[in-house]
């Protein structure tokens, strides 16, 4: 029965595409790119059936989104590229130690669920610059956020576009530079028609092409590499085993790759050590990375403004327990693919691989189908969709609505705003793609970037701007200039490093002060310096606290 089931799904359209199987990079596939072609213009026709009609419909989905799609919504807006790809890759990469990540990610959603969603929804504004302007009852501050929140979402969107570009490239066989340039104007094309209203049904439908496309290969190759298959989360642990203890050829004669190599591999105990000093990593870089992560997921503007879409806020609470439930479908599933990639590439003749596309050559090495190979890359390009395209939103909002319409144009039309919402979006296409063509990192570790400026900057604020009515203008102010500083120092030292200038003390510096998890001690300090300066400085005005003792803790 297993021999037919896999003659089946390897062989029945397979002699259609045969040449793409065992062709890693380069080279137009057609299957694939039918698939991908399909999905594309499925979104395109969703986001102009549910186009923008006005400001409520591009900022927040006319506030009519249901607990359920918006948990849909949000957990395809986290699965990004990141999540799809990069997930895989750094664990492929480092083991262990990538386990860092998935509990820094999920963990964040814990603390917005435990600290955050509702309270936010109850508080009942637009974007994230909206609630520090309100709450804080300053102008300036309204800028900074605004300003801080466009610069996370073009650091996030960054590594949203290189995911986009490999798998571009590797199903068209075109130049990466192209590919980025092609992927970025189609997302574009339908965020600029739909807004947040048609970005969040198109959301929906690209969860279910997300986990579809992802767990349908992970079946197979449970199946076919003899592990537990009827839940390959479960047989992670007997993959695991094997990579520390080594297969020997010689046991798995009928198993090979794609290329013919045996199912096998030296001992590597090293993988399942997370701050072993043979894998470079350390216990200390394990925990910053864990708790930047999470913070800066409760500070990300465009996860926040997800809770402005649904209708009440006992929603907003149940929105982020189905987006829970919904992420932790892939987050479960994602390291068997770093597992089972480690074994298949382990045979030196296949060479090195581009971390960030582990996924789909652990597919194209386990010799799946190319149309289900196909089907995986396009659901790679659609969480790399989901998320952009509310990360453009994001950025466009907090430019039309935070700075244009509250600083710059207070009298300006509903239309103009819209207009001007519209080229901010293309404005942030632009300056993405620049960026992401410059390679600066793997794609998990540019989204661990803007994570922790999030959770230097703008996690402080809703932090303490919730659940402390004694946190004032003055100590908000002071806090956002020592998280920005952090910020900026480490972010300084991680860009002048990729153009090999040595800043001083950048060892320490580096280390300390890691690009991926900075957020340790920035948090930290920002919440301690607002403290500190509003204890010492004039209180709040009591419109303000009575306004959080009614309306939000209430």
């Amino acid at each position: 029965m297993k021999k037919i089931l896999l003659a089946i799904s390897i062989l029945l359209p397979g002699y259609i595409f045969a040449n793409a199987s065992t062709t890693l990079e380069g080279g137009f596939k057609l299957g694939p790119a039918l698939i991908l072609l399909s999905i594309l213009i499925l979104f395109v026709v969703v986001g102009i059936v549910f186009r923008a009609k006005d400001t409520n419909d591009f900022f927040a989905a006319g506030r009519k989104i249901s607990k359920v799609g918006s948990g849909m919504a949000i957990a395809s807006n986290w699965m990004s590229a990141a999540s799809f790809l990069g997930m895989a890759a750094l664990m492929y990469g480092s083991g262990y130690h990538g386990l860092a990540y998935v509990i820094g990610w999920t963990g964040g959603y814990v603390l917005l669920l435990v600290l955050m969603a509702g309270q936010i929804r109850k508080y009942g504004k637009y974007t994230a610059a909206d609630f520090i302007g309100d709450r804080f009852y300053s102008k300036t501050l309204r800028i900074s956020g605004a300003i801080v929140a466009i610069l996370i979402s073009i650091a996030y969107c960054v590594g949203q576009f290189g995911g986009i570009g490999l798998l571009f490239k590797w199903i068209l066989g075109i130049d990466y530079a192209v590919a980025v340039m092609v992927g970025g104007a189609v997302v574009l094309s339908y965020t600029l028609i739909s807004g947040m209203l048609g970005v969040t049904k198109n959301m929906q439908i690209q969860y279910i092409i997300i986990i579809i496309s992802f767990l349908i290969p992970l079946f197979i190759l449970s199946f076919k590499y003899d592990y537990f298959w009827l839940l390959p989360q479960i047989g992670y642990g007997s993959i695991v085993t094997d990579i520390v203890t080594g297969i020997p050829a010689p046991e798995m004669v009928n198993m090979v790759n794609s290329f013919g190599h045996d199912f096998a591999i030296t001992p590597s105990p090293e993988y399942a050590m997370p701050w072993d000093p043979s894998s470079g990593q350390t216990f200390f870089q394990f925990m910053a990375i864990t708790f930047s992560l999470m913070v800066g997921t409760a500070g990300l503007p465009h996860v926040i403004q997800r809770f402005y879409v649904v209708p009440k806020v006992r929603d907003a609470r149940w929105s982020v327990v189905w987006g829970l439930f919904f992420i932790c479908i892939l987050y479960w599933s994602a390291p068997v693919y770093s597992a089972l990639g480690t074994i298949l590439s382990a045979n030196p003749e296949v060479g090195k691989l581009s971390k960030d596309a582990i996924v789909v050559y652990t597919a194209q090495l386990g010799n799946i189908n190319p149309l289900i190979v196909g089907l995986l890359a396009a659901g790679g390009v659609s969480a790399a969709f989901s998320t952009v395209s509310g990360l453009l939103v994001a950025g466009a909002s907090a430019f039309s609505h935070d700075l244009y319409v509250k600083v710059i144009n207070p009298s300006c039309s509903p239309k103009r705003q819209l207009a001007m919402a519209r080229w901010a979006t293309v404005l942030m296409a632009i300056i993405v793609t620049l960026i992401a063509l410059m390679k600066l990192a793997l794609i998990g570790q540019l989204v661990a970037v803007a994570f922790s400026l999030a959770g230097c900057t703008i996690f402080p604020l809703f932090l303490l701007g919730i659940w402390w009515s004694g946190s004032n203008r003055k100590g908000a102010t002071w806090g956002l200039i020592v998280g920005g500083m952090v910020s900026l120092i480490a972010i300084t030292y991680f860009v002048a490093g990729k153009f090999n200038l040595i800043l001083p003390a950048h060892e320490f510096m580096n280390y300390w002060l890691g690009a991926w998890y900075f957020a340790w001690i920035g948090a930290p300090l920002a919440i301690l310096t607002n403290i500190i300066v509003s204890k010492f400085t004039e209180e709040t005005p009591v419109e303000i606290r009575k306004f959080l003792v009614e309306n939000v803790h209430s």
